[in-house]
């Protein structure tokens, strides 16, 4: 009983002592503030550029606060934070971005066009060296940027001190010091239609948190709802000529499809949440009309007043949150997104060239050959590689015949794509 006593003692102790080292690490380098730095993205099919902005400072950290120099899938663009006395890194985070989706459009062939970028990073103590990268789809740098950021530096707007929108909190973390820090942000709700928007977000919180793996791993995030009212209610369509006036600027028909419920003001949204503890963005836009949008860590658009509301939530969360690809295909795509001698980097599609990283684990059958399933008349848990993902029909392939990423009529995640959803959430919480 005593030798019992004692390794629950030591186990206690190292536990204890793990907090106090990840706690360490963070408060050597960083205050308990967050760093927002303004970018924006330009260029055509042939050339890109990024241009640093502005920069501002935010009360409050609601990031990672251990692995800071770690990713746990790699995205379209990284940033990363070095000392600029000494070059050590010291924190390194992933992301993809709207502009990088508009390169592989006939129209980014024009014209070069303009798009707003905004970054949070925890808000260092010393003077540091900011690199931003965009990569193509080889995995090859298209675009970069290095600046120097001064902590003392002047011109570092100071925003979310005063006037900080008002919001409800809908969820709390057991342990708000590893937690994932939501916000759901009004969108084409006016000021008279404020509790509507909590009864939506009430709504879509219980909803979100009633598919696996976030129903068991509930307890390990933070959800607010921030009243941020629209003089207009309801989004803008182009496409029929309605133009309104909202919190965030939100507008389906994104590069003419007419769901792709997306804003182009981002440094506007972040203006709307200044003083909020966010990091993971979901808007909850006011219409009927079906659509939405994911971006991974940037932004997650949705209608909240479709029958469809919670499927394409969950949907586009596992884009925004977990990195997590599109499981369909279209007749006549072709494979722009994903090149077929390239691995992707969302880990439930493979184009078979490091297929082993993915799932070739889960494969009921202990033979390591690799071999194509047909998906007809099989379980939506039967774990293979059918061919059709990434929206290409030809030669990307994802885990099981249905899952949530694949068809919304599916109300689960298959076991890949959870797996990689709770690795994730242990990334940041564990």
């Amino acid at each position: 009983m005593k030798k019992a006593i004692r390794l629950l003692c030591l186990s206690l102790a190292l536990l204890l002592s793990m907090t106090i080292v990840h706690a360490q690490d963070f408060n050597k380098h960083f205050v308990d503030s967050t760093l927002r730095i303004d970018y924006i993205l330009s260029g055509d099919v042939n050339s890109q550029h990024i241009a640093l902005e502005g920069m501002s400072r935010m009360p409050g950290w609601h990031g990672k606060h251990q692995r800071l120099t770690e990713i746990p899938v790699h995205g379209a663009a990284t940033i990363e934070m070095r000392l600029a006395a000494t070059g050590e890194m010291i924190y390194l985070h992933t992301f993809s971005t709207l502009f990088q989706e508009w390169l592989d459009l006939d129209d980014a062939h024009l014209a070069p066009k303009a798009f707003e970028c905004v970054e949070l990073l925890p808000m260092p103590r010393d003077s540091v060296v900011v690199t931003v990268n965009l990569y193509n789809h080889r995995h090859e740098v298209r675009a970069t940027i290095n600046h120097k950021v001064y902590p003392t530096d002047a011109t570092i707007v100071h925003k979310g001190e005063t006037d900080v929108p008002q919001y409800v909190v809908l969820n709390k973390a057991a342990d708000p010091e590893r937690a994932i820090n939501i916000a759901l942000v009004a969108e084409g709700y006016t000021l008279e239609q404020m509790q509507d928007f909590l009864n939506d977000c009430q709504k879509g919180v219980e909803g979100l948190f009633g598919f696996e793996p976030f129903k068991a791993m509930r307890h390990r995030f933070n959800v607010i709802a921030v009243l941020t009212p629209s003089r207009d209610s309801g989004p803008s369509i182009p496409s029929e000529g309605v133009w309104h006036n909202t919190a965030i600027g939100s507008s389906f028909d994104t590069f003419g499809i007419p769901r792709y419920l997306t804003t182009l003001r981002i440094k506007q949204m972040h203006d709307a949440l200044a003083g909020t503890p966010y990091e993971h963005i979901i808007v909850m836009v006011n219409t009927d009309r079906y659509g939405g949008g994911g971006i991974y860590n940037t932004l997650n658009l949705l209608m909240t007043k479709h029958k469809l509301f919670i499927e394409v939530l969950v949907h586009e969360f596992g884009h925004s949150f977990a990195c997590l690809a599109d499981e369909y295909a279209y007749e006549g795509e072709e494979p722009n997104d994903f090149p077929l001698n390239i691995e992707p980097w969302p880990k439930n599609i493979t184009t078979l060239t490091e297929f082993g990283a993915k799932w070739q684990d889960l494969m009921p059958s202990d033979d390591a050959t690799i071999s194509i399933t047909d998906d007809k008349n099989l379980d939506t848990k039967t774990i293979g590689l059918y061919e059709g993902a990434g929206c290409v029909l030809h030669g990307v392939y994802r885990p099981t015949p249905n899952c949530m990423m694949k068809t919304l009529k599916i109300p689960e995640f298959c076991p890949v794509c959870s797996r990689a959803i709770q690795q994730l959430i242990d990334f940041y919480t564990k």
